[in-house]
């Protein structure tokens, strides 16, 4: 039995959801959807959502754990939305944002341009950090991992993109011997 598929999850007030066979529909600040994974099934009763399998094999009992997982974003996402930060360290590297558009000047001959998703909005604070959010986990989850992939950071200086909370193991240069 699946110990993460067989917990309930609460219905916030001011959010809807609505399951149409295996199309999962949920609102609230955003509006969000989804297919049910192959071999489960979401019902709503009581203002809960309940996921159950369609069988007792091993794959329906994984697919029941992500199917609730992916549901629980879902409503996290519509009522508090997700973010994740990234932090610029170098000299001279900068970022600036124009719409959907962010500007990154990583020491290349020329700047990097990301185009954001829809549903991600992407903010430059002081001092070089980024903030990605969205109500989309996935999403804003894959920002965050293809800006962090312009110019991971470099094992010598530590010079790079980095998350916030991302500890990097700084190598010790070539001794003069």
């Amino acid at each position: 039995m699946s110990r993460i598929g067989k917990k309930l999850i609460a219905i916030p007030n001011g959010v809807k959801v609505a399951i149409n066979g295996t199309d999962v529909q949920v609102e609230g600040k955003a509006k969000l959807s989804m297919t049910l994974p192959p071999l489960t099934a979401a019902e709503v009763k009581d203002g809960q959502i309940s996921v159950s399998r369609l069988d007792d094999s091993r794959q329906s009992n994984a697919m029941q754990g992500l199917a609730r997982s992916l549901i629980n974003n879902m409503i996290i996402g519509v009522t508090e939305g997700f973010k994740k930060e990234l932090t610029i360290v170098g000299v001279g590297y900068k970022a600036a944002v124009s719409g959907q558009k962010l500007t990154l000047n990583l020491g290349f001959s020329h700047p990097i341009i990301f185009e954001a998703p829809e549903g991600v909005k992407v903010t430059v604070a002081d001092g070089g950090k980024l903030i990605i959010e969205g109500a989309d986990k996935q999403k804003v989850g894959q920002a965050a991992a293809t800006i962090r992939r312009f110019r991971p950071p470099e094992p010598y200086k530590g010079k790079g993109i980095r998350y916030v909370d991302e500890k990097v193991i700084l190598k010790e240069g070539k001794s003069a011997g």
